[in-house]
């Protein structure tokens, strides 16, 4: 693998491909990370292990992982963790918000959002949800607009939302925001601290197992109401698993899903990785190799979506050559009919110069 990085904050160049080489090996060249990242070898001996303990009956201290997964995502994205809820569906977040809402509230989407972000809205009948163009949200805020809802980058094509537009003008009109970050934490300069709701599911960006998950909620945890409390919600968990819970979690675990846990015992080794290598590290890395694709793609004619400061790459009428690209193998994904390459901290300039070679034909 040969890297070409040295990033502001992240020391001498060995330290970042060192890290990178010690739990990467790909046997092709991957650029499909905004579909499901690559899992990290410790991630990989922590789920073993997790598994293989389990099968002899003595398990690991799963519920330990769920708690230090919480916290580094905390971290990651600039928020105490007891605003952060852990879960394993955005969608199941996107309902609990939906549900909070009065009826006839207007909740104001962007056009062509990730379904888990939107559907919960549209499935609540008595819902005014108004969509608009990405580039147009801000604008759309309006009196009466009770929640607006977004990615804060696009599933589709990697656009990057003007979050701090949105959230102004949400301020301004009394309206709550709802960020899903799925798409977006891991590599870009994200405070969670920012929006009022905040859901990302981390087997993306985040490197961890599908099952991880993350809410963070207000401080004084918004106007949401538990709907799926089990034990694991109650401000003692283990005196909570007999009838009505007496007492919810005064913080935002009152909003936890009952884990998955053996994604939590790995997931938790994925995230203190992303810690380790430093997230403006990461995003460095990426948008460079992103460039380096962009600036290709036009020399072959080709001109990609408009998302200049994103990793995600959409090329309009390419997405067939997804099964192609497959068997000489490139994973990349086929969305709406674009092909779309998405680079992370394990890409090298080489696998930018490999998907090209192969587009070139």
């Amino acid at each position: 693998m040969d890297f070409d990085f040295r990033g502001p904050q992240s020391g001498p160049m060995e330290t970042f491909e060192s890290l990178v080489r010690a739990e990467f090996t790909p046997k092709n060249t991957y650029l499909n990370t905004a579909s499901l990242g690559l899992l990290p070898a410790r991630t990989v001996v922590a789920l073993r292990t997790a598994v293989e303990a389990s099968a002899t009956g003595q398990p690991t201290d799963m519920f330990a992982d769920v708690e230090a997964a919480r916290a580094c995502f905390a971290r990651l994205v600039r928020v105490p963790d007891h605003r952060v809820a852990a879960g394993g569906s955005v969608a199941v977040y996107s309902g609990v918000v939906a549900a909070s809402l009065p009826e006839g509230a207007e909740v104001l989407t962007a056009e062509g959002d990730f379904s888990s972000v939107v559907n919960p809205f549209h499935v609540r009948r008595d819902l005014k949800v108004r969509s608009v163009p990405l580039d147009a949200l801000a604008e759309a805020v309006r009196p009466g607009t009770a929640l607006v809802a977004v990615s804060a980058a696009q599933s589709a094509d990697g656009r990057v939302a003007d979050l701090s537009a949105i959230g102004a003008a949400a301020r301004e009109h009394g309206a709550r925001t709802y960020v899903d970050a799925s798409q977006a934490a891991g590599w870009l300069d994200f405070d969670a601290g920012a929006y009022d709701y905040v859901a990302a599911v981390a087997f993306k960006w985040l490197l961890c197992p599908r099952g991880v998950t993350f809410l963070v909620v207000p401080e004084d945890l918004g106007d949401l109401s538990p709907l799926f409390a089990g034990w694991v919600a109650g401000e003692r968990p283990w005196d909570s698993c007999y009838g009505p819970v007496a007492e919810l979690a005064h913080s935002a675990r009152r909003f936890d899903e009952s884990p998955a846990l053996f994604s939590y015992a790995g997931g938790r080794r994925s995230l203190e990785l992303v810690e380790e290598l430093g997230v403006d590290a990461v995003r460095v890395h990426d948008l460079a190799l992103a460039d380096r694709f962009r600036a290709g793609l036009r020399s072959l004619g080709h001109e990609p979506l408009p998302a200049p400061d994103s990793p995600i790459v959409s090329v309009p009428g390419l997405g067939s050559r997804q099964g192609g690209l497959s068997e000489a193998g490139i994973e990349v994904s086929d969305r709406a009919g674009n092909l779309r390459a998405a680079f992370h901290l394990y890409n090298t300039a080489a696998d930018v110069d490999r998907l090209l070679e192969v587009l070139a034909g």
